[in-house]
């Protein structure tokens, strides 16, 4: 009987040995497995990039957003403090 994961087509554990992850290669990994493994981790790496890319110009955007928000509170608490120096000079205070 030919194990599920080696008749799925998928690499299966060396007999005694630790499982064969995608990651990992056997003492009988042939030239096309290598170039195979070779381009999986090529695209891994291009989608990490990617969404490396578009983490960065989130970062970007909230930092640019954490500056309006801090400049908007500045300029708040700038009026209020003109109001309430305004309220005590009326009040004689």
């Amino acid at each position: 009987p030919v194990p599920a994961a080696a008749a799925a087509g998928e690499d299966s554990p060396v007999e005694g040995g630790p499982p064969d992850h995608s990651y990992s290669l056997s003492s009988g990994t042939t030239s096309e497995e290598l170039l195979r493994k070779l381009n999986e981790q090529r695209d891994i790496i291009a989608l990490l990039e990617v969404k490396m890319k578009e983490m960065k110009g989130s970062i970007r955007r909230l930092r640019l957003a954490e500056a309006q928000l801090r400049e908007e509170i500045r300029e708040k608490d700038r009026l209020l403090h003109a109001a309430s120096a305004g309220t005590r000079k009326r009040h004689g205070l």
